[in-house]
């Protein structure tokens, strides 16, 4: 048994916080009040006054590379830098070697992930392949343990072929996830058609990519109900596409990542191929735009799209290298320096895009915190200062290392297991 005394907490689902003890026994909360006692000797008990105590983290954008990929990361070392960034699930994209378009690979992905100190779990992808022309067997996917389908990193260009997937996603009472960027106008991937493309003297990337497909993709999306995710929103127009489909359907939702929130194109100029993602970082209009939208609801996920490369990879020149950032060990305290801290959001708005919406939208049994709930929780420091420099993900590919940040998780508990401590502060826990 654990018995945390004297934080603050926050259900961002229930809307309930104040200074509350949490008692865990096994894998689930079993009483939530206050001044309660450890119930027996054996009980572990942690003072956790001066921190907030919230439900863990989701993120339903991740890649970690394994199968086929795992020089960059794979499920264990992904895992262990989701931990620590205070994620105690996460979705994993499908776009491995093999991708997860057939039973076999995505029961390797689970089991694997099962390996792990916290929720591991995994789209299966929309098309065989990856290639855009035909079906993967979704019911058949779904059953497996697939939570969702996404073809992220290839766009899918066949109009048909997308709203068979949303008709099948529906029948399934699944989310399907597009990554919007019709290659058809993009000269160089990963930087936008602007002030970046002409310091680096390229044609780059426009908007007008990203815009075309989810015009497309949100008309599809409420013609056949399915309940869809426009995936990493980089443009401002973007964001008003998505508020009005909104007002018509409630299958619409969308996420922003921590970089498109923070950063534009000037930190591809000053950081190079560190700063290079897809879609790429645009204009000050539109971070300040895809904000608005996270206030607003527009967009109700934040997610990280954890995308590590190696060192030797991100080396080449800013053509030929891989776009993607490593996120999830920044991403809670961009949301608190970037969001909260500038007043834009509450703490408990930022946890319902962190970790409530997310487990919603992927029907997970996650995101809040209840007597009876799963014990999956995070310790935050929300005053801490503190600056990245190393990290448990095998990769290091961020713009954000050096950067000061606020706000540091002093622990994570999945399952009812302490799966990452902060030994600093977490070291005052005792037996009693």
């Amino acid at each position: 048994m654990l018995l945390i005394k004297n934080g603050y907490m926050i259900d961002p689902k229930s809307g309930r916080d104040g200074n509350y003890d949490i008692l865990i026994e096994k894998d689930t909360v079993v009483k939530i009040g206050k001044r309660l006692e450890a119930p027996s000797q054996k009980c572990l008990v942690t003072d956790a006054e001066g921190l907030l105590v919230a439900p863990g983290l989701v993120d339903v954008h991740a890649h970690f590379r394994e199968p086929g990929f795992t020089g960059k990361e794979d499920i264990a070392t992904g895992a262990a830098a989701a931990a620590r960034g205070g994620f105690t699930s996460v979705v994993l994209m499908a776009n491995t070697k093999p991708p997860v378009d057939n039973r076999e690979t995505l029961e390797y992905v689970r089991r694997q992930g099962a390996e792990t100190g916290i929720h591991v779990y995994t789209c299966a992808n929309v098309t065989r392949g990856m290639q855009g022309k035909e079906l993967t067997p979704m019911r058949e996917l779904a059953e497996a343990g697939a939570v969702g389908f996404t073809d992220d990193g290839i766009p899918i260009m066949d109009e048909e072929i997308v709203r068979s997937a949303m008709r099948n996603a529906a029948a399934l009472d699944m989310p399907v996830s597009f990554h919007e960027e019709d290659p058809a106008l993009i000269e160089n991937n990963g930087i936008n058609r602007g002030r970046a493309s002409e310091y680096f003297g390229i044609g780059g990337s426009p908007r007008e990519a990203e815009i075309t497909m989810v015009e497309r993709d949100l008309k599809i999306g409420l013609e056949t109900g399915a309940s869809i995710d426009i995936q990493h929103v980089s443009a401002r127009e973007t964001v008003e596409l998505i508020r009005r489909a909104k007002e018509k359907g409630k299958n619409i939702h969308a996420e922003a990542t921590p970089h498109h929130f923070t950063l534009t194109e000037e930190a591809v100029i000053r950081y190079g191929t560190l700063a290079k993602m897809n879609p790429p970082l645009r204009e000050e209009a539109d971070r300040l735009e895809i904000i608005r939208g996270l206030v607003d609801g527009t967009i109700d996920l934040i997610a990280t799209d954890h995308a590590p490369h190696t060192a030797e990879e991100k080396a080449r020149p800013i053509t030929e290298a891989p776009s993607g950032i490593i996120g999830l060990e920044t991403a809670l305290a961009l949301g608190i320096t970037e969001l909260v801290d500038a007043g834009y959001l509450t703490m408990r708005q930022l946890l319902v895009l962190m970790s409530t919406n997310p487990a919603n939208l992927y029907h997970l049994n996650a995101g809040y915190l209840a007597e009876g709930g799963p014990a999956d929780l995070i310790l935050i420091d929300t005053t801490a200062e503190w600056i990245p420099t190393e990290y448990a993900s095998k990769a290091a590919n961020t713009p954000f290392t050096g950067r000061s940040l606020k706000g540091k998780v002093v622990a994570a508990i999945c399952g009812g297991k302490v799966v990452y401590t902060d030994r600093k502060r977490f070291g005052k826990a005792k037996v009693e």
